[in-house]
Parts: structure tokens; sequence; C-alpha cells
């Protein structure tokens, strides 16, 4: 693989805190991604926004206003682990697909590309820019953009189970799978609408656990134990 986007989930992000930032986790990752980086290969990070808001949860608040809280809580996320990466050593770009001042750039295919080329990590934030589309469904399709040769996802579980392992301890986990099984069995690697766009557009997908030693590295370099999506 030569150029991947990464989606990291917000629960992911926070650690065992469950909420907000761990800068362990988060230095940890950015070093795993300098190790990529190091060996040319091109990375571009969508981050969920779980650890701050998660507003299908809530039953006050308007659907289209609890997007575009989330959406915000993601250019947070992105605006922090981004200058993480740079302490470690890397240089980065925050896009966003709506102005926000000073703080990010508007996305355009040409420019991201050009980052990557450059050597940098980019970051998309503010997942489409639109409600009713999920972090996931923004992540596919920067991925599908960008042209990558994978999405990797990397959760606060370590792979793809026949249901929620919290609460089916017996919950038995796939090794691998294709994206119309995980569109017929309902598996919820990611949500309908971006499972939909792997499959027309053809890009496969790793699920792998983020609290695993070195697992992003590993991941890319084949050695794998979470859950490959075939197309």
């Amino acid at each position: 693989m030569k150029r991947v986007l990464l989606k990291l989930s917000g629960e992911a992000l926070a650690g065992e805190k469950k909420t907000g930032f761990d800068e362990v986790t988060c230095i940890g990752v950015a070093r795993q991604v300098k190790q990529l980086v190091d060996d040319g290969i091109q990375v571009a990070i969508v981050t969920g926004g779980g650890n701050f808001w998660r507003g299908r949860t809530s039953e006050t608040i308007d659907r289209t206003k609890a997007d575009q809280i989330g959406m915000l809580a993601t250019v947070m996320n992105c605006i922090y682990v981004s200058d993480i990466f740079r302490y470690v050593g890397m240089k980065t770009e925050v896009y966003t697909p709506f102005v926000c001042g000073a703080f990010t750039k508007l996305f355009s295919k040409d420019s991201a590309l050009e980052a990557l080329e450059e050597g940098k990590v980019i970051f998309f934030a503010g997942g489409t820019g639109h409600p009713y589309f999920s972090t996931d469904t923004g992540a596919v399709l920067r991925a599908i953009e960008i042209e990558a040769d994978a999405m990797l996802l990397a959760k606060a579980i370590d792979g793809i189970y026949d249901s929620d392992p919290k609460k089916n301890p017996a919950a038995k986990k796939y090794n691998e799978v294709t994206i119309e099984e995980v569109i017929d069995r309902k598996l919820a690697a990611v949500d309908l609408t971006a499972s939909i766009l792997c499959l027309e557009n053809r890009l496969p997908m790793l699920v792998f656990g983020l609290d695993a030693d070195s697992s992003i590295v590993d991941t890319v370099n084949g050695n794998f134990t979470g859950t490959k999506v075939t197309v």
C-alpha cells in the first residue's frame, strides 16, 4: 500500500477516559504514523467526534443541529491530533468542507494530493459538511477522492463481530468478510451509506483495535489481526 486513509474513532482517541483526549494514546498513534511516513507511505486521517458528542442519543436537539455539533467536534479532534503529529516531527494540513477562518484549509482534491506528495499527513475534518452523513461516510468519500489503496478503521474494539461483543461474550469475530456480507448481515463495520460507497468504488477496509501495540504499522505491513473487508 502506498496511500491509505486512517479513520480514528473518537472513543479510541479518548483511551480509558472515554471522553476528551488521552494524550499518551494520541502520541502513540502519531509515532506509528511517523513510521509509515518515513517509509514513504502517504497517510490521510479522519477522526470521529464521539469523544465529545453523540447527537443521535439526544431526543431534544434537532438532527441537523446535532450533526453540525458533531462536525465541529471532528474539527477540534483534527486540530488537536494534527498538532500532536507535529510534536513528533511530521508536517500536517487540516482540511474542512466549509470555511473555518484560519483554523483549516478548504478541501480540494488537488490541494490534498499536493500535500500528500510533499510528505505531509493530511486530516479531513467536518465530515461531508452536511447533516445525515456520518464520519464513516465522510471518510469513505475522501478515501475514494484521493484514490487511497485502502481504508484503515482503528476502533475501540479489535474487528467486526456478528454481534456486539460488549453485550454478548459469545460474539464471533470475523477474520475476513466481503462488503456484500457486511451490508446483508448489517454488521455495522461502517454505516450503510459508507458500505455501499465502498462496494460501488471497490474500496477495501481493514478494521482493527487501536489499543494494540503497533496496530497501525502492523496492519499496513501485513501483520494484521483484525477483520479484512474485501470488495
